[in-house]
């Protein structure tokens, strides 16, 4: 991944998706925003205790820089994530946030899609023969339902994309070292047990590759970040860790 500024905002972008003309995306930060306390600074979950005030500034700072980057920038849509799932298509005419939903997909030039997380992955799918997007939220729950797979079918039913053709990127998110589960076994179907990395922790980074390439996705069409955000509390909120706690945001525009 890469890594960037502008003033106090940062954020990372992957390599697989940086060189695409028609795309831009971002995975933000904990930095640059004004929340503060266990918010600090840019969290942008109205659901999580902080003030509704900070939340609406720190929105309005990334939709400042999405504006900057995308000369076509509209609007941005979010989803708020219920550990299921849904996946919505949208287009300029929807909600704001759309509730009880784990993914939006578009095609929509100059829509910004958006989901929020700390610990759970969020996936950005590229189709670039039909220019298409997704942005898609995975905790353990999502991977238990296989909402990437699901995701991969609503983009076929709505655009004709070839699982063959589609990007895929993965944030980053809890690691195997953090990712602790000792109910597993009945929480976690069986076929994740192989995925222990000492007993009871998993490694849900290779859960999500096998996910994909399972469904058509090509190995080297695929980045996951391996990047712990429950170890890296300067740059990461991580539930996990603290309890109270922000939520990032990583959005996908078209162009």
């Amino acid at each position: 991944m890469q890594r960037f500024k502008q003033g106090e905002l940062e954020w990372l972008e992957f390599d697989l998706l940086a060189d695409i003309p028609t795309l831009r995306h971002a995975v933000f930060l904990r930095h640059g925003g004004c929340s503060v306390g266990p918010f600090e600074s840019l969290n942008v979950s109205f659901h999580v205790g902080d003030e509704e005030a900070r939340v609406q500034a720190n929105i309005a700072i990334i939709e400042g820089q999405l504006k900057e980057a995308a000369p076509n920038w509209q609007r941005m849509v979010w989803g708020r994530g219920c550990h299921g799932k849904h996946v919505a298509f949208v287009d300029l005419n929807s909600s704001r946030e759309i509730p009880q939903c784990d993914g939006l997909i578009c095609a929509t030039p100059g829509l910004s899609l958006m989901m929020t997380h700390a610990d759970c992955q969020v996936a950005l799918f590229y189709d670039p023969r039909h220019h298409a997007i997704a942005n898609i939220h995975s905790g353990w729950r999502g991977s238990v339902k296989n909402i990437y797979a699901e995701a991969i079918h609503k983009m076929q039913q709505q655009f004709g994309s070839n699982p063959t053709e589609l990007l895929v990127c993965i944030t980053p998110s809890l690691g195997p070292d953090e990712a602790e589960f000792i109910h597993f076994t009945y929480e976690l179907p069986e076929e994740f047990w192989p995925f222990q990395v000492r007993p009871t922790y998993f490694d849900f980074w290779s859960i999500s590759e096998s996910q994909l390439q399972a469904a058509g996705i090509l190995p080297h069409h695929i980045e996951v970040a391996r990047l712990s955000t429950y170890s890296n509390a300067y740059d990461f909120f991580s539930y996990r860790r603290d309890k109270i706690t922000g939520r990032h945001g990583t959005s996908i525009t078209l162009l």
